[in-house]
Formats: C-alpha cells, structure tokens, sequence
C-alpha cells in the first residue's frame, strides 16, 4: 500500500487493522495531520459505504484504523482512504479547526509537587541538573497536549515537557504507582488514573481524577487534542479536592 498526501506510511496492524503513519515538520505537525483524517474519517460514519468501519485509535503521528472483516479487506479499506476527495479534506479541515476553537479551554490538574509517596523531585534534579523549584516551575510553565490515551484506561500522554526538563524513565520500574501520580518521562508528562506498575519519573500527586464513573462504565476524562496545564498546589488543597472527587 503505497503513502499519499500527508502518509507517509502504511502498516498492515492485524487482520483488521492498519496502521496509517503522518508526516509533518515536527511532532505537532503530524499529529494535527493525523486528527485532520480522523475528522475525515468520522464524517463518514453511518454512511453505507463505510459500515465496515468499526473504530479509529489516534495516537501521536499515527491513527489505527480496525474494521469488518465480513465486509471488506486491508486494500479495499486503503481504497476507501484513498478515494477521499479533496472537497471532503478541505471541508473537514473548517471543521476541524471550528472543533479546536471550541475545545481550546486549558484544562488545569492541580499538583501537590513533592507528596511524600509520590516524588522522584531529588532523582529529576540530579538527572537535569535542575533545583527542586526549577523542576516545579518548568513543569507548570507550560501548556500541554493530549496525544494519546492508552497504557490504562485514561492514562493520557501528554507533551511536550521543556527540553530542561527531559527525563530518562527508571532503571528498574516500580511494581506500584498511586493512583494520581503526576510524572514524566522523555519529553511526555502525564497523570497514572489508578495505582499500577510505571517507570516514570513521579513528582506528586493530584486529586483530578482521570476518570469519568457512570454506573455502566468509567471513561477517560481527557481525550487526544485536549491542552492540559499543571497548577502547583499545597498538601491542604490537595486533600480538600480529594473531598471534592468523591
């Protein structure tokens, strides 16, 4: 299967899956390219020429498209990718960015930095170089995008965390996170929404509760294209929003 336009690769996932790959300038580039074709996409949904059309996963410069297999194979689905015309590009593309528009509202997590079973703060400074209040400050500084949610249910990957501030993951990962850790990794930063095994860099914890509980199911609360910005809290704070979560 053979890259067009803004793909510039195409990976057979599973017999019901492929794997379209984005290019851009940088990693923001093709990831606005990757949810300009899911917008596309979705725009085909309950159309009858797209029934075969099961689900769509977008991840940071790559969107995993699952499909029928009673309905159609890997190369009509590349068919159907293909075939989008340019009017439905550039009609998605006002779409899209009406969408952004709307969504643009920073969502705050406030953080208590340094929770006693949350902090690798003296690990970060000894591996950037940075005091324990450059580390807070550069965290908080900036704003951040959702690229993708996976490992656990709304285990959101956000970036990017400023070059100084870039972390190698542990050597050895914990065998248990808790649930509101706040930590980073690389260039990524993001908050575990349960207690779990992880191998990244913790530094404190917060009551925002990554999940969204119905009686039926809990779904992420963040979602791909949210911006997200981290607020320094105290230890009180911290413990009245864990109140207001419940």
């Amino acid at each position: 299967m053979q890259a067009f336009g803004r793909i510039k690769r195409i990976v057979t996932a599973s017999a019901d899956a492929i794997i379209l790959y984005f290019d851009g300038a940088n990693l923001d580039d093709a990831n606005n390219a990757c949810h300009h074709m899911l917008a596309v996409i979705d725009s085909k949904k309950g159309s009858d020429s797209w029934a075969w059309l099961r689900e769509c996963v977008p991840s940071y410069d790559s969107l995993l498209i699952i499909f029928d297999m009673a309905l159609i194979d890997s190369h009509g689905v590349y068919r159907a990718i293909s075939d989008l015309s340019a009017e439905d590009m550039s009609l998605q593309s006002f779409s899209l960015q009406a969408k952004e528009n709307e969504s643009s509202a920073v969502i705050e997590i406030p953080v208590w930095y340094g929770a006693p079973n949350a902090s690798d703060l003296s690990v970060v400074s000894k591996k950037t170089s940075l005091s324990i209040e450059e580390i807070i400050e550069l965290h908080t500084s900036t704003t951040y995008k959702v690229y993708a949610v996976g490992f656990s249910p709304g285990f959101a990957y956000m970036g990017d965390i400023p070059e100084a501030l870039k972390c190698a993951r542990l050597g050895t990962p914990r065998k248990r996170v808790p649930k509101g850790a706040v930590a980073i990794a690389d260039r990524q930063t993001a908050v575990y929404p349960s207690e779990s095994p992880g191998g990244w860099n913790l530094l404190g914890l917060t009551a925002f509760d990554m999940l969204i509980h119905s009686e039926e199911q809990s779904e992420a609360r963040l979602k791909a294209g949210d911006v997200v910005k981290f607020v320094s809290v105290t230890e009180q704070e911290y413990r009245a929003g864990l109140q207001v979560e419940r």
